[in-house]
C-alpha cells in the first residue's frame, strides 16, 4: 500500500499542477472569451447638432402618399444605444438626420446598408446618419454590422415602437429630419441606393451629397 501511495503522489502533483496553470491567469473563466467590440459608434453625438448643419431649405415638397408623420417632431420614445451608454430619446436627436430602420433577416434592408454607410461617410458635419435596428437579435445585428463595415450610430428598437409611433410598418424605413427636429419625409419604396438617397437628401434636407 505504501509503495501504491508513492505511486500516486507524483500524478495527483501532475493534475493539480495542470489545473493550476489553467486557472492561473488570474481573471474568471467568464473573462477569458472577450465580447467582440461593437462595429457601431457611440450615440452620445446624436444629442448633439452636426458641425456644419444648416436650417433646412423652404417650401421642400413632400410626398403625400409617403409622407408618415411629416411635419411632426419625431417621437417622444427612447431607445436604449447598441454600444450602451445613456439611452437616447429620439425628442433630442439633433437635426438633420437620416434615420434608417433595418433588421438582419431582412433583404431589402441588407442591400441598402453600404449605401447608407457611404451616405454617413459623405455627410462631413451636415447630418447625421443613425440606425434603428429593430425586431431583430443582437448578434445578427453585431455580425451585419462586422460583414458591412456599418458605423454608425445603431440604436436598438427590440418591438417595433418607432414604427408604430410613425404608423408605419415596413422594413427597411428611412426618415429624414430636418434641422429643427421635424420630420420631413418618410421612405418605404424598398432598397435605397446612392443616388435615390442623394436625391432625398437633397429635396428634403436641403443638402448636397
Amino acid at each position: 500500500m505504501r509503495r501504491l501511495a508513492y505511486l500516486l503522489v507524483p500524478l495527483l502533483l501532475a493534475a493539480a499542477g495542470c489545473t493550476a496553470i489553467a486557472e492561473e491567469p488570474g481573471r474568471p473563466a467568464s473573462a477569458t472569451r472577450a465580447e467582440r467590440p461593437s462595429p457601431f459608434a457611440d450615440c452620445a453625438p446624436l444629442t448633439v447638432a452636426p458641425a456644419a448643419a444648416s436650417p433646412t431649405s423652404p417650401g421642400k415638397a413632400v410626398s403625400p402618399t409617403l409622407a408618415g408623420k411629416a411635419g411632426e417632431q419625431l417621437p417622444d420614445l427612447t431607445l436604449n444605444c447598441f454600444t450602451g451608454g445613456t439611452p437616447v430619446n429620439l425628442r433630442d436627436v439633433k437635426g438633420p438626420a437620416v434615420i434608417n430602420v433595418w433588421a438582419s433577416w431582412c433583404p431589402p434592408c441588407r442591400k441598402e446598408l453600404p449605401a447608407f454607410q457611404r451616405l454617413s461617410d459623405r455627410a462631413d458635419g451636415r447630418f447625421q446618419v443613425i440606425g434603428v435596428n429593430s425586431r431583430d437579435s443582437r448578434g445578427g445585428a453585431q455580425s451585419i454590422g462586422e460583414d458591412f463595415g456599418v458605423d454608425f450610430p445603431m440604436l436598438l428598437d427590440q418591438g417595433d415602437a418607432f414604427q408604430r409611433a410613425l404608423e408605419r410598418n415596413a422594413f427597411p424605413l428611412t426618415v429624414l429630419v430636418d434641422a429643427d427636429g421635424r420630420i420631413r419625409h418618410t421612405d418605404a419604396t424598398g432598397a435605397l441606393d446612392d443616388a435615390r438617397l442623394a436625391a432625398l437628401v437633397e429635396r428634403h434636407l436641403g443638402v448636397r451629397v
